[in-house]
């Protein structure tokens, strides 16, 4: 069974550290500044945008979903059947609902990483140290770690060129085991359904109140 746990919070630290690569070190080479300066000025400009993603984990386990994006505050990660884990940022909480597990758990986002990414004006004093920059034929991998080095974790995030756009991220925790998520599609989207960002508890309020 897929750690959803593990998925989700895969999925909400690569949605924050985007606008924080501005913090790279000033090791880093001149034509890695600018690549990475680059990949910042395109997140920053995605306003709203949606993708599908494949999602593996350590032992190839994997799960699948679409992701949208609605600055400032708003994004939504659904997964498809038959996972039954949402998760769902209205601009001042981020909800997780598993339908599987009939659990539901609400976080206020200035808690969460997603709160940098999505916030109206991105702060850039804290969030990813980059540490390398590394190229391939297609694109370039953007190597960060927590620049407060309060974990042991590591943050890969991998563009595309021509054009520009962000294909997908790996992150790897204090144990070395790798999350990869690979987005399908990712692109600029307008007019998206606001009830895309609306979740609320579905479960009786006794039950919610049960298990407080």
């Amino acid at each position: 069974m897929i750690d959803r746990r593990r998925l989700t919070l895969a999925l909400l630290a690569a949605a924050a550290a985007g606008p924080a690569l501005a913090q790279a070190p000033a090791r880093l080479a001149p034509a890695d500044q600018a690549l990475v300066d680059r990949a910042v000025a395109y997140l920053e400009g995605l306003s709203q945008a949606k993708a599908h993603f494949v999602q593996v984990d350590g032992r190839g386990r994997q799960a699948t979903g679409s992701l949208y994006l609605k600055r400032p505050g708003k994004a939504r990660f659904a997964y498809d059947p038959p996972s039954g884990l949402l998760v769902v940022s209205d601009g001042a909480t981020v909800n997780v609902a598993d339908a599987r597990l009939k659990s539901f758990e609400s976080y206020p986002l200035g808690m969460t990483p997603l709160s940098l990414f999505l916030a109206r004006n991105i702060r850039l004093d804290r969030g990813v140290q980059v540490t390398s920059v590394t190229r391939a034929a297609e694109g370039f991998t953007i190597n960060a770690r927590d620049g407060r080095r309060q974990t042991a974790g590591r943050l890969s995030l991998t563009f595309a060129e021509a054009p520009l756009r962000l294909a997908g991220w790996t992150v790897t925790d204090a144990q070395g085991r790798n999350t990869q998520v690979r987005l399908l599609d990712l692109a600029p989207a307008s007019d998206l359904d606001p009830g895309l960002f609306v979740l609320k508890d579905p479960r009786p309020k006794n039950v919610g109140r049960a298990r407080m």
